[in-house]
């Protein structure tokens, strides 16, 4: 028997594994009780690492598209009728006739997080889409006006503050989100325990909301109006910006901007009563230490981007900034923000270009994934007429998945990059599957900037790839385009031979050596490296999170920008919203045992009672002559699924919740588990048409919605 330690790679939470093995075989997978961030804590995803990577549907060879079905084939030839059908289209119809939708699993994955980058700039297209705009782009977006740069995201310092308010967000479920907190629930009570409070926005009494001191129901869709309102409140108290004093411009505006946004309007359009506003805007004020925070019910509705930034406001302004207990920027081993040689995520852009039909506005060289089906469907030059997709599936994970999946049935080329044949792969020329979770290193790049607590982790592969690792993959995608199109020059051969060669554990040794715990110099002579960090496989702890602002945002700004235009260029579209008046509203929800839609094929996952039920209000319920239990159609302007309805007071009245995921019976999908436990897709219902028209983020909260009984 032998033990291994790594972090888990499913969710954000970073949460230490011990896993152990006989040869080939998983023997058993536990909490790490010596990992210094999850301290032993587990949810049920990381036992299930054994079944994903023993999973029989789960692709070890090459499938390509023969006859309208899938038939194994060589590597080599996979690669070339991925890369000889790319370039046709390109060459036929320009290189924007190419898009690539890169999924949320990309960012779990070490060598997909590296190297994906490299084969987008390879493509040479604008069509460029991610999940991030189904998910996180107010954050970023709020990050690059406010601090310069899209990946400066302050984080709430939850094992310090004394109040928090959470909006939005579900972190029992999702351990953490923009957040990455391992056994959430022990840190909220931990809260408590110290004399804090914790009080939770949603309009579902959350697993979450109950643990907290008190919930408030909100209407889907108005959060921006209670933030505003608790801002108006705050800047009234005069709480004060703190040690960031001289260091914030735009307070004059910001104070006339929220001159109309009283918690009296704020309660007419929330639901929330103004006394209520008031109190969670004075206990920010006069908590010793306190932090808002939303996660994704706050940035997926059509005020997002104006709800990430007065989340932020606020705390500014209530001296919650860049302070112990409040919003906080975390000192990660690789710093993805000032990193050297070229190693970093860039400061990020915005509105320079737009989407060919609708005009939205790029993000960081993406588009909006509420335009993707549009950009396959509507003729002409330009129009979408190849995908590449990396470990998505944006047929279940994106708005109004059903036109989607008609329009990613109509092209001409699809490559993607899975190990699942599932609702969008079923559709592609060529499946190329990387090796699964435990095959390959893991280093969490991305996470670590977005954890409450400073530490580093690294674990090589577990078992030996029984395919081509990922790293190789994406790089031979790129390369042999180059050499089809004649324009693999000497300088890129090296290139690409090089990135082989180093492959993605030399990568994270460069960044840790180069990096504010390494010794910033090269050669190193000390501080953070693979090798020391293989010497700890349990993982350092690096400290809490530290003031540091402004010296961090130095290179990308001067001064925080507390008001920035296009912001209060949005607020109009804010203060025109009127009160809510639709019968009924459709939100998601997330659940422990489920990851988006890749979990569902693993039995220990699915068992025990089905997750995808509708939540509705037993009012609701008794207006329509529903019983729990029965069969209703629900319906909005995109499309109709049958769904079983759950009757609960813990969704207010008004209010229908779904989960989010599921919808695996479509023809042709390859999940023997997932499709016995299929449920309907929330995104067949959402409605691509409705973004934040300020960010372009998906609107997949508040979607009107009409119920029958089947």
């Amino acid at each position: 028997m032998t033990e291994h330690f790594r972090s888990c790679p499913l969710c954000e939470a970073m949460c230490g594994l011990a896993i152990e093995t006989d040869g080939e075989q998983i023997v058993s997978i536990r909490g790490d009780a010596e990992d210094p961030f999850s301290r032993g804590y587990l949810c049920p995803k990381g036992p299930a690492l054994a079944g994903l990577h023993t999973d029989p549907d789960r692709l070890r060879a090459p499938l390509k598209k023969v006859n309208g079905r899938f038939e194994e084939c060589g590597w080599d030839e996979a690669l070339d009728l991925a890369v000889d059908g790319l370039h046709r289209v390109q060459e036929a119809h320009g290189r924007d006739a190419v898009a690539i939708y890169v999924g949320n699993p990309t960012v779990h994955s070490l060598p997909a997080a590296l190297f994906a980058p490299m084969l987008m700039r390879t493509l040479r297209t604008k069509n460029k889409y991610s999940a991030t705009s189904v998910d996180q782009l107010p954050h970023h977006l709020a990050a690059h006006f406010m601090l310069g740069h899209q990946f400066l995201l302050p984080i709430p310092d939850i094992d310090r503050t004394q109040y928090m308010l959470i909006l939005g967000a579900n972190p029992l479920a999702s351990n953490g989100s923009l957040m990455s907190a391992p056994d959430v629930k022990l840190r909220l009570k931990a809260i408590q325990s110290r004399g804090g409070k914790v009080v939770v926005i949603d309009p579902r009494r959350t697993e979450t909301a109950k643990l907290a001191d008190a919930h408030h129901f909100i209407r889907p869709g108005t959060d921006a109006w209670l933030l505003a309102a608790v801002l108006h409140v705050a800047l009234r108290a005069g709480r004060g910006l703190g040690h960031l004093e001289g260091h914030v411009e735009g307070m004059d505006a910001l104070r006339a901007a929220m001159e109309g946004f009283t918690p009296a309007r704020a309660a007419e359009r929330t639901g929330i009563d103004e006394e209520d506003i008031e109190a969670m805007a004075e206990a920010l004020c006069a908590a010793e230490r306190a932090v808002v925070y939303g996660r994704f019910g706050c940035s997926t509705q059509e005020f997002g981007g104006l709800c990430q930034w007065l989340i932020q406001a606020i705390n500014l302004v209530t001296g919650n900034f860049d302070r112990a207990g409040g919003a906080m920027l975390t000192s990660p081993a690789i710093d993805a923000v000032n990193a050297p040689l070229g190693l970093g995520v860039g400061k990020g852009s915005f509105g320079r270009w737009g989407s060919r039909v609708r005009g939205l506005p790029e993000h960081n060289g993406e588009l909006p994934v509420a335009v993707l089906a549009e950009e396959m469907l509507t003729e002409g030059e330009g129009q979408v007429r190849a995908l590449v997709t990396s470990a998505g599936n944006p047929v279940l994970s994106t708005p109004n998945g059903g036109q989607l999946d008609g329009a990613i049935a109509a092209l001409d080329h699809m490559v993607s990059v899975d190990f699942y044949v599932n609702e969008t792969t079923r559709h592609a020329t060529v499946i190329l599957p990387p090796p699964s979770p435990l095959e390959r290193p893991h280093y969490d790049v991305a996470f670590h900037h977005l954890a409450v607590r400073n530490t580093a982790k690294y674990a090589p592969p577990l078992f030996a790839p029984k395919g081509m690792p990922e790293h190789r993959i994406l790089l031979e995608l790129g390369e042999r385009l180059e050499r089809r199109r004649g324009t693999l020059t000497a300088a890129k051969r090296v290139r690409y031979a090089a990135m082989k060669r180093l492959g993605p554990e030399a990568l994270v040794d460069m960044g840790l050596r180069l990096g504010p715990h390494g010794a910033r110099a090269w050669p190193p002579r000390r501080g953070l490296s693979v090798a020391a960090l293989k010497k700890q496989p349990h993982g350092v702890d690096l400290g809490p999170p530290e003031p540091q602002l402004p010296a961090r945002m130095k290179p990308w700004r001067e001064k925080i920008d507390i008001a920035p235009r296009r912001f209060l260029e949005d607020l109009p579209r804010l203060e025109g919203s009127g009160a809510q008046r639709r019968s009924l509203s459709l939100i998601g929800r997330r659940h422990l045992r489920s990851n988006n839609s890749w979990m569902h094929n693993v039995p220990k996952l699915m068992a025990g009672k089905p997750i995808c039920t509708l939540l509705m209000h037993p009012e609701d319920a008794e207006a329509r002559g529903l019983d729990d239990g029965d069969e209703v159609t629900v319906s909005s302007r995109t499309g109709e699924v049958a769904v079983t309805v759950e009757i609960s007071d813990d969704v207010m009245r008004g209010v229908v919740s779904l989960p989010h995921g599921f919808g695996h019976d479509r023809e042709g999908v390859r999940l023997e588990v997932a499709r016995a436990h299929a449920g309907v897709s929330l995104n067949d219902l959402t409605d691509d048409r409705l973004v934040d028209t300020l960010s372009g983020n998906a609107v997949l909260s508040g979607i009107p919605v009409e119920i029958a009984p089947r």
